[in-house]
């Protein structure tokens, strides 16, 4: 339906925002629902993040959606943080009820919900994860709360993993970076939340012949779709699972926030958004 004057508002903000697939998704599963209801990107500088958010909290925006680089920036100016931000540290969804704030993070639920999408259950599995950064500890988060057997965590920065092993997982095991080979000899899970595998970044470097022929090998981004990483892995004979998942299943509930229902199943979402991913390379 067309919106009409007193239509819900939400949005997604962040900085560059022109690459979010965000709004296609979520204007999709507004239409979809019928929705009296607008879904709108917002660019902001980190020195305009909170007045842009306090402007259209003020305004009657019902929530936003938050990327790069504003997710810590988010807690701070939040009246209420739930548990799972908390711990992760960063929040992609914020909300505005009764004049306050309220954060979360629905990143760890993206997570492990594409996983389980993809016919792949976490649970009382060995994960290896590499990186350390804001995606790697909401992928911690997730996996710890559903259920792995065991964790090792493989960074550039021993330090910055030791910090996120003191957070969140204190039970898991710390590798250098030189021994994230060697760890795929156990690991059921292989999970990407490092730069590095992208495009334009260099390789990682890992020999999957160490690998469990039953591994399953993911990404937690989806530009490119296939990257380094998982072709690689792909071309090794592994299963691998993109990143593409992971931001459809954080969406769902931060369409039920934002809209007060789930987001509809009438179209195939994925198909959807590999369609406008093409059209951008």
């Amino acid at each position: 339906m067309t919106p009409t004057g007193s239509a819900l508002t939400a949005g997604v903000i962040g900085q560059p925002i022109g690459h979010s697939l965000s709004p296609l998704m979520m204007s999709r599963w507004i239409q979809d629902a019928g929705l009296d209801a607008i879904y709108t990107p917002y660019i902001a500088t980190p020195h305009m993040f909170a007045p842009i958010v306090s402007a259209l909290f003020r305004a009657g925006l019902k929530g936003l959606n938050v990327t790069l680089p504003h997710k810590t920036e988010a807690l701070r100016l939040s009246h209420r943080i739930s548990d799972r931000a908390e711990r992760i540290g960063a929040a992609n969804l914020l909300t505005s009820i009764d004049g306050e704030v309220h954060a979360d993070n629905t990143d760890a639920i993206g997570f492990i919900s594409a996983l389980r999408t993809s016919g792949h259950d976490p649970a009382a599995k060995n994960a290896l994860v590499l990186g350390a950064g804001g995606a790697a500890r909401a992928i911690v988060d997730g996996l710890i709360e559903a259920g792995v057997s065991g964790l090792t965590i493989c960074n550039r920065s021993r330090a910055r993993a030791e910090s996120m092993r003191a957070d969140l997982a204190p039970n898991a095991h710390i590798g250098t970076w030189d021994e994230r080979n060697d760890a795929l000899l156990e690991a059921d899970i292989v999970v990407n939340a490092t730069s590095l595998g992208l495009s334009d970044q260099p390789e990682l470097g890992m020999d999957w012949s160490q690998a469990k022929s039953s591994a399953i090998i993911a990404d937690s981004v989806y530009v490119p779709l296939e990257t380094g990483f998982l072709r690689t892995a792909s071309e090794a004979g592994l299963t691998t699972v993109d990143g593409l998942g992971m931001l459809i299943e954080q969406g769902r509930p931060s369409f039920t926030a934002f809209f007060g229902q789930e987001a509809p199943e009438t179209t195939d979402i994925r198909s959807l958004l590999i369609q406008a991913l093409a059209t951008r390379s």
